[in-house]
């Protein structure tokens, strides 16, 4: 049940579908991947909040086009989590950093249980299904793999919008009541700079390609960092970006710089 008079069932379903929401993938890139959909997909909901406060309807908008990931269909479940903790932010009750540092915290989680259950599981499922019948000519393969793989997607879409938002509003000011606040916001931190640090690992590719000693004797300097700490380059290279972007640098810049570094690292033998 909504405990809000403000937002309502309509206006969490409508977030389920509009134009951001379905469309979390057509924005997407590499500075901040879907930062654009999450706040359109917020918008109205925003709108309504701070209708009587622009600079705080402003300062929304800026909060949610930070980084911003996660399986889409799950995405309406974080907007309705943000969405009640908005309505705190607008009565004074938290601060923008505890709704970044919330979104934070879930991205992570809820991306590996949504990919590993459509992408990992029901689109597979659907596909198998689907082929079948399209190897044997019949048109209503195109049709079940879109049906099997869609109407669960909207199922999570609408319930979870719902959930999020009466989760978030319920159990956020009795975490505020009770002082747990202070703790979520503390251990969602230190999940956030812990998935910070894994995508470092993982997602940016820097090896150093020297090596130190000569013959069969000779180690590879990437093994010796390896050994000290693995991912300290794709670390490091990060920080220097984020210094840079700090010192609004233009992304642009940062895209071709690294194309020409790379380049040249490899002509030279550095990477």
């Amino acid at each position: 049940m909504m405990t809000s008079n403000n937002i309502t069932k309509k206006d969490l379903n409508r977030m389920a579908v509009n134009q951001g929401s379905l469309g979390m993938e057509f924005s997407w890139n590499y500075e901040r991947q879907m930062h654009i959909a999450f706040v359109m997909m917020m918008n109205p909901i925003l709108k309504k909040i701070y209708k009587d406060d622009h600079d705080g309807y402003v300062d929304a908008l800026v909060r949610h086009v930070e980084f911003f990931n996660i399986t889409p269909q799950l995405a309406p479940f974080v907007g309705g989590v943000v969405a009640s903790m908005e309505e705190m932010k607008a009565r004074g009750e938290v601060d923008g950093e505890a709704i970044s540092s919330i979104k934070t915290a879930l991205m992570g989680p809820l991306s590996g249980i949504g990919d590993s259950i459509f992408i990992g599981c029901i689109r597979i499922i659907a596909l198998g299904i689907g082929l079948s019948f399209a190897l044997n000519g019949n048109i209503i393969g195109p049709l079940l793999y879109f049906l099997i793989y869609n109407i669960p997607a909207f199922i999570v879409r609408f319930g979870g919008a719902r959930l999020g938002y009466n989760l978030g509003f319920g159990y956020l000011n009795k975490m505020k009541e009770s002082g747990m606040m202070d703790k979520v916001l503390l251990a969602a931190g230190i999940l956030g700079i812990m998935v910070i640090g894994a995508m470092c690992k993982d997602m940016v590719y820097t090896e150093v390609a020297l090596s130190i000693g000569s013959g069969d004797t000779a180690q590879s300097l990437q093994e010796i960092l390896n050994g000290i700490m693995p991912g300290m380059i794709g670390l490091s290279v990060t920080w220097v970006y984020y210094w840079l972007l700090k010192k609004k640098v233009n992304p642009l810049v940062l895209i071709l710089g690294t194309m020409i570094l790379g380049i040249a690292g490899k002509a030279v033998g550095l990477f």
